[in-house]
């Protein structure tokens, strides 16, 4: 049995024209009026009409809708006030004109959208034409004209306007405010200072808006790549590119006879366990965008799969003769060089070339220490956001904090999970809300032994346990194993307890104006119950 084809809708959207739209009487029949005159066309069928007016239009609005009725009584009429004080102020009729967009309740699956640009002032006119341009409004744009002389009373043209956006690159420059507001939520509204970054983020933006072709997002764990994909959803969902879900997946916990069920659905009774049907995070991200993490873990199977899903929108459930479709985009993100697992047979050449369409490297954080300060502040928003509470830091720790972040000293191995680490662990400890010269030593302590070789770690466990036990040394959280460890490691190699706290304090020291490294020092190992003595 053939599948049914759905009858769409057209739906016309147009402003009242308070001069051309005017007219009394039985006289108003002969003067051709450009709303009514839309419905007078035999071949131009519009199932319904969305009029904008301005309240003080409100009587002339009724007078055009009964009219609309009388020629077109299949026609739904609906009718929208829609308010600004000046019709030739740019600003106020893009703004009214924009909210109506943004508030609509499109639906594109269903209905087709007409945009009636002949009506209303020039601006009103630039700014629907615009909004239509931008797919603000997801419709054609209609222009009618008059009849000719000889025809008085008549419907006259109409013509469809298809627009081919490469022939108004000019007019487009409109929306570069617009598209520095795309490209900064992309950038989670961090005004972020790397210009090679920046740079890379205004070309997603472009090919997130004007294509739905995969994407693959490569760079190292903790770059951001998760965050981008998800932000990309959002920014299609906000111009109605997507009507589904985001759907996500890790692709390493993907293992064995499993992953096939979960990418791909499988049908009741498929193997052991299967007791019921299950769709499959594919068909859960129909209409929308999927996103599948670490794609070189994939086995080849489902790689084959995949590919054949991206190709022609279908795949074949576990345990199904019967095919499934999905449309959905994809994303795939990656820390692993997927060329070298194409050349050692572990990734499919033709999936490589499928998804390597549009590839944007993150870079780590290391590469990007200009853009720690403008995170910094993003971080503590969100730790204020999550705990409801306000933490800052003074001038002091804040200096400390990120001439120590910037530096070649700090690693940033993790990439933003450090830097989100580091600060949440401050913010934790900051006594009174406020994060100290103090707070922000003991995080670079911890930093500093955190990113040690291996066997510089193993020499600290090593001699934890020489000095408090191998019990005692057991029993500390790691947060403090790794600090303490590298604090005994510089006792050990200093003569004097004050050398050692030179050695250990040595660039907050000079950011104060009296220094005591060795009472400092010493407060520090007294929470352990150690002394100088107990180390040397």
């Amino acid at each position: 049995m053939g599948d049914q084809v759905s009858e769409r809708s057209r739906v016309c959207i147009g402003l009242l024209g308070a001069s051309l739209d005017a007219g009394a009487g039985v006289a108003r029949w002969s003067k051709w009026r450009p709303t009514v005159a839309l419905f007078q066309h035999e071949n131009l069928l519009i199932d319904r009409m969305e009029l904008l007016y301005q309240p003080r239009f409100s009587k002339l609005a009724e007078v055009v809708i009964e009219d609309i009725r009388r020629v077109s009584p299949e026609t739904e009429v609906r009718g929208h006030l829609i308010e600004f004080e000046d019709p030739w102020d740019f600003e106020s009729v893009f703004e009214a004109l924009h909210t109506f967009a943004r508030d609509y309740d499109f639906d594109p699956d269903r209905e087709d959208y007409l945009m009636h640009i002949t009506t209303g002032t020039h601006v009103a006119q630039i700014c629907m034409f615009l909004l239509t341009e931008s797919r603000h409004f997801p419709a054609e744009l209609i222009q009618t004209a008059p009849p000719r002389r000889n025809d008085r009373g008549g419907a006259g043209r109409f013509e469809l306007i298809n627009l081919d956006l490469s022939k108004y690159d000019r007019l487009a420059t409109r929306f570069h405010q617009e598209r520095r507001e795309g490209v900064s939520f992309l950038k989670g509204g961090i005004e972020t200072r790397n210009e090679d970054f920046n740079r890379l983020i205004e070309r997603v933006e472009r090919v997130a808006i004007a294509s739905t072709a995969p994407i693959l997002l490569t760079g190292p764990t903790g770059a951001g790549k998760t965050q981008l994909a998800r932000r990309i959803y959002e920014l299609k969902r906000n111009r109605r590119q997507v009507s589904g879900g985001f759907v996500e997946v890790n692709c390493a916990t993907l293992r064995g006879d499993m992953a096939m069920s979960t990418l791909f659905g499988h049908r009741k009774g498929a193997f052991s366990g299967a007791v019921g049907d299950r769709p499959g995070l594919l068909m859960a991200a129909d209409g929308g965008l999927l996103f599948l993490d670490e794609i070189g873990e994939l086995g080849l199977d489902e790689q084959a799969m995949l590919l054949r899903a991206l190709e022609s929108g279908v795949f074949l459930p576990v345990g199904s003769d019967k095919e499934a479709e999905s449309n959905f985009q994809l994303i795939a993100g990656t820390n692993r060089a997927l060329g070298e697992r194409v050349r050692d047979g572990k990734f499919r050449e033709d999936l490589m070339a499928r998804v390597n369409l549009w590839t944007f490297e993150l870079p780590g954080l290391k590469a990007r220490t200009e853009d720690i300060e403008p995170n910094l502040r993003y971080e503590l928003d969100r730790y204020t956001d999550r705990n409801g509470v306000r933490v800052t830091f003074n001038k002091e720790a804040r200096d400390g904090f990120l001439s120590f972040a910037t530096s070649h000293e700090a690693q940033w191995r993790g990439n933003f999970r450090d830097l989100n680490a580091a600060i949440t662990r401050m913010a934790t400890l900051a006594e009174g809300a406020r994060i100290t010269i103090d707070v922000v030593e003991e995080e670079i302590n911890r930093l500093r032994a955190a990113w040690q070789a291996p066997e510089q770690l193993d020499a600290g466990g090593t001699l934890l346990a020489s000095i408090l036990g191998t019990e005692a040394a057991a029993n500390l959280d790691r947060f403090d194993r790794v600090q303490l460890a590298d604090v005994l490691l510089a006792c050990q190699q200093a003569p004097s307890l004050s050398e050692a706290g030179r050695r250990l304090f040595s660039i907050s020291r000079t950011q104060k104006k009296s220094t005591n490294d060795a009472d400092r020092l010493r407060k520090y190992l007294a929470r352990f119950d150690l002394t100088w003595q107990d180390i040397k």
